[in-house]
């Protein structure tokens, strides 16, 4: 891993995976990638839960203006894998490279080159980014641990357990005890938004866009893999849901709601059996975000 500010590196691993840069983005100027308006350019694709994310931090920063963002299609639209847009940034940051060109990314418009791909360093980036006034901040003074302690649980007690818990090829018993552990992650979600507005002091944070994020996922996707009763036991934990409904109607959340390319992009992955689960949609996403004022509430 490069160190803060450092220019990007690539990094090796599985030829079957995304490659990795991990360049990060300093504070002044002697860091190499610094956090200057104009510089920056996100590239993603909102059906796929890291563009999610960036796409939500994105506009809660208020940052369209200091660095703007490339929306791609929900499924890679190059035969080779990945998205023909991203090849030149690829091409140009890695020698005689020869894999997919994926998203999200973090391109340096100066050198026409990959800063990183990297979601969660990107998104620790983005908050670096110079804004007016008392604009939010995803990772306040004194949240970091909870963010990281949020984004631990979202990936492991959430994500892997749902997959775990929906694999058709699975032990009947592997089932159920993932299940066991998707159930007791949320039932310690909803104790500490019971009562509660947001994860943290009572503001929008870095926590809540994993959260929510993850919520989406659950609902669309890991959902179509359970059977109703499953579903039925994760749809009682009342205030997450009524807390990621609240949030789907937040513009900066369900504006970016791309429910079509999830499916999409779900479904193009995907080689898993339907379950009974899939006809029982907990939310209606598209409905709450349609209910989004015009303007953003903080």
């Amino acid at each position: 891993m490069t160190s803060p500010g450092a220019g990007s590196t690539l990094q090796e691993g599985n030829p079957s995976e995304r490659p990795l840069f991990r360049g990060r983005i300093g504070r002044d100027a002697r860091s190499g990638h610094y956090a200057v308006p104009h510089r920056y350019r996100l590239h993603l694709s909102t059906a796929c839960p890291d563009g999610l994310r960036l796409a939500v931090a994105h506009s809660l920063l208020a940052l369209d203006d200091s660095c703007p963002v490339t929306f791609l299609p929900a499924e890679p639209d190059h035969p080779g894998g990945g998205y023909a847009a991203l090849y030149p940034l690829y091409e140009a940051s890695a020698h005689h490279y020869a894999g997919p060109a994926l998203a999200p990314v973090l391109s340096d418009d100066w050198s026409g080159r990959i800063v990183s791909t990297h979601a969660p360093d990107i998104l620790r980036d983005l908050d670096r980014f110079p804004r007016e006034g008392n604009a939010a901040r995803l990772y306040p003074a004194g949240t970091e641990d909870v963010a990281e302690a949020v984004e631990r649980m979202c990936a492991e007690g959430v994500e892997e357990a749902a997959q775990r818990a929906g694999r058709a090829d699975a032990d009947p018993a592997e089932r159920a005890a993932a299940l066991e552990v998707l159930l007791d992650t949320l039932a310690r979600l909803e104790n500490r938004l019971t009562g509660e507005r947001y994860l943290v002091d009572d503001r929008l944070t870095a926590a809540d866009i994993d959260l929510f994020v993850t919520l989406v996922q659950l609902d669309t996707v890991h959902r179509c893999h359970l059977d109703a009763g499953a579903v039925h036991r994760i749809a009682g934990h009342r205030a997450l849901w009524a807390y990621a409904r609240r949030l789907a109607a937040h513009p900066a959340f369900g504006r970016h709601l791309d429910l079509d390319g999830i499916a999409r992009r779900h479904h193009g992955r995907c080689a898993g059996l339907e379950a009974a689960g899939a006809a029982v949609q907990i939310l209606d996403w598209a409905g709450h975000a349609a209910d989004a004022p015009d303007t953003f509430g903080r």
